[in-house]
């Protein structure tokens, strides 16, 4: 979910529409492609993508994506982002494709990209069967655990051909995911309840990769034995659970929501808005790209103060 346009389950089966002068324009690309010796691979949606010998321009249509590329040294080779990757700041200067769950297909031809990668959290699989027509891969990623994160990472890189800058990059976050773990495993676990929307009010389920960077970062999620990604709560619910704290994505909205939400005499009953138990976490938790573990660290730093401070 990016800037909470789309929810994360976007990758679904749908009638693309496919303007014929867009077809005329991809024309030239897809001569170009097959003028080139192709190699097949399977992506992590399962769908078989033919790809050219070496990728030269790349269109990101995720902000995790468009991170991992920067993480990974690609940058020189990203020729397109969407309106939500503004991280790093220098992604900002990138041409830009459209909305994650809308991509203009018109700006993506003019780009003349050798590969699009999108994923299943926030792009749709129309998007993915229109720039097929169009003679153009898309690669498709669906992490659904931080583990599945860090692979995708180390993919990418040998598919990219910087599978050296991949594999360090990947054993670096290990690193650090194993340093926490050190610090965190041992401790009692605080209840949280993750607030990925108000309202309605929904959290996150066990097959996430939120669900997982609460648990690696030393917490219990009181959604934790909901079978559904991105569940719906009631209000009663989350009252009769009564967190130890509350785990909110940061926005002025959101902020200035739960001042209100404190003095709400149902909403006031969760011990964790009276004693001000919230963290407020920027967008890469949202992201499942190499920032997560960033989010991982601050989490377990608010959760379990102590271990950290002591070294």
């Amino acid at each position: 979910m990016y800037r909470r346009t789309c929810p994360p389950h976007c990758w679904r089966a749908g009638r693309a529409e496919v303007v014929i002068s867009l077809v005329v324009a991809a024309g030239t690309l897809a001569d170009s492609t097959t003028a080139q010796s192709l190699r097949l691979v399977v992506d992590e949606t399962g769908r078989q993508v033919g790809l050219p010998a070496r990728v030269e321009r790349i269109v990101s249509l995720a902000p995790s994506l468009t991170e991992t590329l920067y993480a990974l040294g690609l940058e020189a080779r990203l020729v397109g982002v969407t309106d939500f990757c503004d991280f790093p700041l220098e992604a900002k200067s990138k041409p830009r494709v459209g909305q994650v769950i809308n991509p203009s297909l018109e700006k993506i031809v003019a780009l003349k990209p050798d590969l699009v990668l999108g994923t299943t959290a926030g792009n749709r699989r129309e998007t993915a069967t229109a720039l097929e027509r169009l003679g153009i891969p898309l690669y498709g990623l669906n992490p659904r655990s931080v583990e599945d994160v860090l692979a995708s990472i180390r993919r990418l890189g040998e598919l990219l051909e910087v599978a050296e800058a991949g594999g360090e990059l990947e054993a670096q976050l290990r690193g650090r995911l194993e340093r926490v773990a050190a610090r965190v495993n041992a401790r009692a676990r605080p209840r949280v309840l993750f607030v990925l929307w108000l309202e309605p009010l929904m959290s996150v389920g066990r097959k996430t990769f939120v669900h997982d960077a609460l648990a690696r970062a030393g917490a219990e999620s009181v959604s934790g034995d909901r079978g559904e990604d991105w569940p719906r709560l009631s209000l009663e619910e989350v009252v009769r659970q009564n967190p130890d704290y509350l785990i909110v994505p940061r926005s002025p909205a959101v902020e200035s929501r739960l001042e209100e939400l404190r003095a709400d005499p149902v909403w006031s009953r969760l011990r964790a808005l009276r004693e001000k138990r919230v963290i407020l976490l920027d967008e890469a938790v949202l992201r499942p790209g190499p920032r997560i573990v960033d989010t991982i660290e601050q989490i377990a730093r608010a959760l379990h103060p102590e271990p950290f401070e002591s070294r």
